[in-house]
């Protein structure tokens, strides 16, 4: 029984030298342990200015190591040693990392400031040229005028081939197609144009129109439509515009301009029908004088024009007269409805190829009067109408009714209409079906349509 109790004790005096041994080693473990600011300050890209306060606690921490050392136990001197010769290998390495900082840090401040990159020098010289370069009133007033202007170039030409073989190769009332079998030429557009815009301030406007080719020896350049073909043959259209502050805006137009008559019109791309029908040919072409336009509301739109007739330079002194009225019904429909009433028999004698003028006054410009004088009055009823009924699908329709009263002879009336359907395939070629015998296949501008047209 003492024997056991010897061994108890000396097994628990045993374990509480152990226990005591243990509790200084962790002690000094917890000593030699860095603290977080070291921790987190070991990064190369710190400051040098971190590392000089933690060199002081190091340096604390191996003295507080080694006053803590136990020099009994072998072990755990042994321990000691491999943990402050670590330490040490961290200092020297921190010291090292101090260096480079230091030298880059003086490095910096020894660079000159970084200048701006090329693309922003580039772009910074011609700003400042374009400050440097000022615009004179002069120059400032060109540019407003200019500004708004439009320039159209249109050239539009053919090749026909009549299988009725005519004679001369000459197609019979075509007004643009009139050579068979031949590359032509129809028309040769030049547009300039200068529209109002009363939203800026800006109430006048100008339009010039320049057409060359087939179609000038149809209308213009023609002597059976001029006194003087040889001064208008290149001008189709020619007028000044201004728009008077009246209620939403009158327009004035004074000039040459094409008629509103048919439904047919000079631009080839602007109309339903390239090659065009005999009504085109009956209708005026175009007009030499003053009109005025006054657009009540989306809906109707009322116009009246005095000209000299049915051509630029009048064959008399009578005065005709065209009234035209637009309805809208809906935004799918227009209905344009045309009057117009004047005397077109010729007073004087035309001088054709003139030569020397045999009077102080312009070459061409006839003297001779007819007698007796024509006192006949020529009609027109010009009535048509456009019909959207889908994006794809499009159809109008014309009627006219023409009489030409003169004196000393029975009137002369011509009724006519025309039908058109057009319906869109693709966004790529224009087709256009023949009807009633006449070849009306074409291609033009970037549509492609079937028109069927049917004239009585």
């Amino acid at each position: 029984m003492l024997l056991v109790c010897l061994l108890a004790i000396g097994f628990m005096v045993w374990f509480l030298i152990a226990l005591v041994r243990d509790g200084r080693r962790r002690s000094a473990e917890h000593r030699l342990r860095l603290p977080s600011t070291l921790r987190a300050a070991w990064s190369p890209e710190s400051p040098a200015a971190t590392w000089r306060w933690l060199l002081p606690i190091i340096h604390f921490a191996l003295l507080s190591r080694s006053s803590a050392q136990t020099p009994n136990p072998n072990t755990y001197q042994d321990d000691a040693k491999a943990e402050i010769q670590q330490l040490r290998d961290l200092v020297q390495e921190l010291q090292k990392r101090i260096v480079k900082l230091e030298s880059r840090l003086e490095s910096k401040r020894d660079l000159p400031k970084p200048s701006a990159p090329q693309s922003e020098a580039v772009v910074s010289q011609p700003a400042a040229a374009n400050q440097q370069q000022t615009i004179t009133n002069e120059d400032r007033n060109v540019l407003d005028f200019f500004r708004g202007t439009t320039i159209n170039l249109g050239v539009h030409g053919y090749y026909g081939y009549n299988f009725n073989r005519p004679a001369g190769r000459v197609n019979l009332l075509r007004p643009y197609d009139g050579s068979n079998n031949s590359f032509s030429v129809k028309q040769a557009n030049i547009i300039l144009e200068q529209a109002p815009d009363v939203a800026s301030g800006k109430r006048f406007g100008a339009r010039l129109d320049l057409q060359y080719g087939q179609a000038t020896e149809s209308s213009q350049g023609n002597a059976a439509n001029e006194l003087r073909p040889q001064a208008y043959r290149p001008i189709w259209q020619a007028f000044r515009t201004y728009v008077f502050p009246l209620g939403k805006g009158l327009t004035m137009d004074v000039g040459e301009w094409a008629s509103p008559l048919g439904i047919e019109t000079n631009q080839s791309k602007d109309q339903m029908n390239y090659f065009r029908s005999y009504l085109f040919n009956l209708m005026p072409f175009y007009h030499m004088g003053a009109r005025a336009t006054y657009q009540f509301n989306n809906a109707v739109t009322l116009g009246y024009a005095v000209v000299n007739g049915i051509q630029a330079e009048d064959f008399n002194g009578f005065k005709s007269q065209i009234v035209f009225l637009t309805l809208r019904p809906t935004k799918r429909m227009t209905w344009n409805i045309n009057y117009y009433t004047g005397q077109e028999q010729r007073d004087v004698v035309s001088v054709l190829n003139p030569g020397f003028p045999s009077q102080p006054t312009q070459p061409g410009l006839p003297a001779t009067p007819f007698t007796p004088t024509p006192d006949g009055r020529l009609h027109i009823v010009d009535s048509n109408v456009t019909w959207t009924a889908t994006p794809r699908l499009t159809s109008a329709a014309e009627g006219d009714y023409v009489i030409c009263v003169l004196s000393q002879s029975t009137p002369a009336h011509v009724t006519g209409g025309a039908g058109y359907a057009r319906y869109q395939f693709t966004p790529k070629v224009a087709e256009y079906l023949p009807d009633r015998g006449e070849d009306h296949s074409s291609f033009e501008r970037d549509d492609t349509y079937v028109l069927v047209q049917i004239c009585g």
